[in-house]
């Protein structure tokens, strides 16, 4: 059965959390595979990562999740591997596919949550309150959901303040041909916004191959980048010389800011470092802001 979950309200912290005496009892399901890497590092501050049977292959951190069976990438999914497993709860990011996997899954009757694709701050509210209810811990939930996004609140509104927020152009390299570019409505415009910068595209929503022109339109100051972009495009020096980025003021000053993939684009818990990883990339000459 799927389980449809709409925004819900109240919001919480890890360091709330009471193991004994102030949470809800522990219920089934026990045997749960998580897919997505923000979905795998809330069970894990939640305290119930031993109900895991397996995780994607996103799920990265905390590093402990990379030794559990892996089911491959959230978007490329298959069921067999995962019927194999014998899951009695499946928790899913919002992307997380192909639909007809998903749907073959759904008909195999276990129980599957699939979170939204949060893409702004109270979105990882929401995303935590719902794999929380899941596992039983809803009132843990609740708490841990408000301290974080107070906390991500909080130091967004800090970064928004400082002045000339610069333009940022989010790449991500899928093969030998053009990178893809985030336009609106994406993971990336809501952490370069939320970080106090401005989303160079503005033209469409979602991702899609950059071309020289939409590069020399756009004008960045700054290329954002994953670690794991950066390294298949060879470097900073290669990707300044694309025939896309070298008209670009970003690439005339060579910024380049280069950053954990899973850390800022998961919008998962750790949303608060995430910003102000970014926010100090954005404005290295201003003291950066750090999570409390």
């Amino acid at each position: 059965m799927r389980i449809t979950l709409r925004p819900l309200v109240g919001l919480i912290l890890a360091a709330a959390l009471v193991p004994a005496g102030g949470t809800d009892s522990h219920a089934e399901p026990s045997r749960v595979l998580s897919i997505g890497g923000s979905i795998t590092e809330i069970v894990y501050l939640l305290g119930e990562e031993d109900r895991l049977v397996a995780v994607d292959s996103t799920s990265l951190y905390p590093s402990a999740a990379q030794a559990l069976p892996n089911v491959g990438y959230l978007r490329r999914l298959a069921v067999e591997p995962i019927l194999a497993l014998a899951p009695d709860l499946i928790l899913a990011e919002g992307d997380a596919g192909p639909e007809a996997v998903m749907e073959q899954l759904d008909a195999a009757g276990i129980a599957l949550v699939k979170t939204e694709h949060a893409t702004d701050i109270p979105g990882v509210g929401r995303k935590i309150q719902a794999v929380a209810s899941a596992l039983g811990r809803q009132r843990d939930g609740e708490r841990l959901a408000e301290e974080i996004t107070s906390r991500a609140m909080t130091l967004s509104q800090e970064a928004r303040a400082r002045p000339n927020p610069p333009r940022v152009l989010f790449l991500l390299s899928v093969g030998k041909g053009a990178p893809l570019a985030a336009g609106r409505n994406t993971a990336a415009a809501g952490i370069i916004e939320a970080a106090g910068g401005v989303n160079a595209i503005s033209g469409y929503e979602g991702y899609k191959p950059l071309s020289p022109e939409a590069a020399v339109l756009a004008d960045p100051e700054i290329l954002l980048v994953p670690n794991r972009t950066l390294e298949q495009m060879g470097g900073p020096a290669a990707l300044l010389q694309r025939p896309e980025m070298a008209p670009t003021k970003a690439a005339r000053s060579g910024r380049i800011v280069s950053v954990d993939g899973l850390l800022v684009f998961g919008f998962g818990p750790r949303i608060a470092e995430a910003i102000s990883v970014l926010s100090a990339g954005f404005h290295p000459d201003t003291a950066p802001a750090k999570p409390q």
